[in-house]
């Protein structure tokens, strides 16, 4: 099954891709709340960071990690899919570009991109990895009221951990393709993340997780696991 193709648990017909991604374009430190938890600065562009095609898995297939990196963090994100190249846009254009919207997971070995920050070495080591980039099922972008006031929520097991609202955004979504575009060209398919609220902590084994976005016709969940 291709990783991209999961179902979800709502009633509602989602759409999916059929292809992996040529990259995934992560943004780091978009809640306020989550870079001071982690004791980083606020930034005043958006940090971008990059994950491959082979870092993305479904859903079914579940959440591991070699555990002598140290531990895995869950961080639960907006994801936006690219339905048109993108390269130096205006923000109609970024808005038009909007194919799907759904959640999903930035797996990051937090022990390991301390150590990298430390040397100031780059985060793909501990954000790049396989696996760790996890996605739900790609629903149309009308299922959203609105991109600038979208509300998503991840439980572990059964206990909310991550609310996020994307009105809290140091960059909202629409601004940061435009930056995206200005810096990396978008191809069709391509998805960026767009960064995490508060509330990111360690996963362990067994760990049953359910992310919840708020759509105009209720609540669309997708669940996945730690092996």
């Amino acid at each position: 099954m291709n990783p991209l193709n999961t179902q979800s648990n709502s009633q509602s017909n989602p759409k999916s891709v059929t292809q992996l991604p040529s990259k995934i374009v992560c943004v780091g430190r978009n809640y306020a709340e989550h870079a001071r938890e982690l004791g980083n600065e606020v930034p005043e562009t958006p940090v971008l960071f990059l994950k491959p095609p082979s870092s993305v898995i479904g859903l079914e297939q579940g959440i591991a990690w070699n555990k002598e990196l140290g531990e895995c963090h869950f961080e639960c994100e907006l994801s936006i899919r690219i339905g048109q190249r993108l390269k130096n846009v205006t923000v109609e254009q970024a808005q038009a570009a909007i194919a799907g919207v759904t959640l999903g997971l930035d797996l990051t070995l937090r022990d390991l991109q301390n150590q990298l920050k430390t040397k100031g070495q780059p985060w793909e080591r501990a954000k790049a990895f396989d696996g760790a980039c996890v996605l739900g099922q790609w629903l149309a972008p009308d299922m959203l009221c609105d991109l600038s006031k979208t509300t998503f929520e991840l439980s572990v097991n059964d206990e909310v951990r991550q609310q996020g609202d994307t009105a809290d955004m140091l960059f909202g979504v629409v601004d940061l393709l435009v930056d995206i575009s200005q810096v990396f060209t978008l191809e069709a398919g391509d998805v960026v993340m767009t960064g995490t609220p508060a509330g990111v902590a360690a996963l362990t084994s067994g760990d049953q997780l359910k992310m919840t976005l708020h759509t105009v016709l209720g609540g669309v969940t997708w669940q996945t696991f730690v092996v």
